[in-house]
């Protein structure tokens, strides 16, 4: 599936350009924002690890094989892409034990900044934000028009797609969600369910942000829809008064969509009746959501861009600093400035 078809139209107008990303490691770097005071005492190590070109799972993986504890005792607060420098957090259950030689799981793909002890481990989600700098290279793109873009989307957001990450190489994942929706089919591995379920999820909110964008009603409220602040997983509804609340100017009170579940949507009027529809055209995933008795969740419609700044260090790169709420695509900032030049996988 194509890029367009997993994600919608765009909110800002056609790209102002196209560019590369990603031609090396060090062109998107990711840095995981956490707000948790580490008191240096307890069973818990904490480590600040930098990666290159791997994955979150394989370094918990390396990690633990350098410790010699099994893979469970290893925690991390979010998975973070593969082909990028990231440095995030992850936790070793070590109760009883001294902290072990982890000089083995280093090389050039990962290196450990900083370890410290904790009372807990570190939880999933338990970060508050994560911190981007993106360089754009091989930039071809009006200046003019790219510079009033940018500043668009400092003041308005962008629409809060998942990213094509969220749903594997061409497709693959939401793919594989079909293939079990129709066999009514829970895959057995933990790790595949939990991939299959969130492709699947993610690709019914993304039809609902899809038609809202369409519609011109992505980042502003509608009576009917449930309004959720950025950080926040609580919602409440929105009658003619909420959709005049002067939080939603400033991006800090959003309207949201749903995150497929058990039951109906509990938004009402338009907003209810549009995710109804979305549902309704895709009853075998709807129904498998429900069959995994996942909860209905919501998440909002708007992406904040905190601290967006920008510069060039050559006359051909772009390069971007900001910071998104977790759970949010970088690569969704990205396609409202510019298209990507020979790259399908970002």
């Amino acid at each position: 599936m194509t890029e367009d078809q997993l994600l919608g139209p765009r909110a800002h107008g056609e790209p102002c350009g196209q560019a590369v990303l990603k031609a090396v490691a060090e062109d998107f770097q990711v840095d995981e924002v956490l707000d948790i005071p580490l008191s240096g005492e307890g069973e818990h190590l904490w480590l600040w690890v930098e990666k290159r070109n791997l994955n979150t799972e394989e370094a918990a993986r390396r990690l633990a094989r350098a410790a010699g504890v099994p893979l469970r005792a290893i925690s991390y607060a979010g998975q973070k892409d593969r082909q990028a420098l990231t440095r995030q957090w992850f936790s070793l259950h070590l109760p009883g034990k001294a902290d072990p030689d982890l000089a083995a799981a280093e090389n050039d793909s990962l290196r450990l900044l900083r370890q410290m002890r904790h009372q807990r481990k570190l939880q999933r989600g338990a970060h508050s934000a994560n911190g981007f700098t993106l360089r754009l290279t091989d930039l071809q793109a009006d200046r003019q028009a790219l510079e009033a873009r940018l500043e668009r989307i400092r003041q308005q957001g962008v629409p809060n797609y998942y990213g094509p990450q969220r749903f594997g190489y061409q497709g693959g994942n939401l793919a594989g969600a079909r293939e079990h929706a129709e066999r009514g089919e829970l895959p057995e591995s933990r790790n595949l369910r939990s991939r299959l379920l969130s492709a699947a999820r993610s690709y019914l909110f993304n039809r609902i942000l899809a038609e809202r964008v369409a519609a011109g009603s992505w980042n502003r409220a509608q009576v009917g829809d449930l309004l959720a602040f950025t950080d926040s997983r609580s919602h409440f509804a929105a009658g003619e008064a909420e959709c005049s609340d002067p939080r939603l100017a400033i991006l800090d009170l959003h309207p949201t969509a749903a995150l497929w579940g058990q039951g109906d949507s509990p938004a009402t009027g338009a907003t209810a009746m549009l995710e109804r529809q979305v549902a309704e055209a895709e009853p075998a995933l709807t129904a498998w959501l429900a069959q995994a008795r996942l909860e209905h969740e919501r998440r909002i419609l708007r992406l904040p861009i905190g601290g967006l700044s920008w510069h060039y260090p050559e006359p051909d790169i772009l390069q971007l600093e900001f910071v998104l709420p977790t759970g949010c695509f970088a690569t969704a900032v990205v396609r409202e400035l510019v298209s990507l030049a020979g790259q399908t996988d970002i």
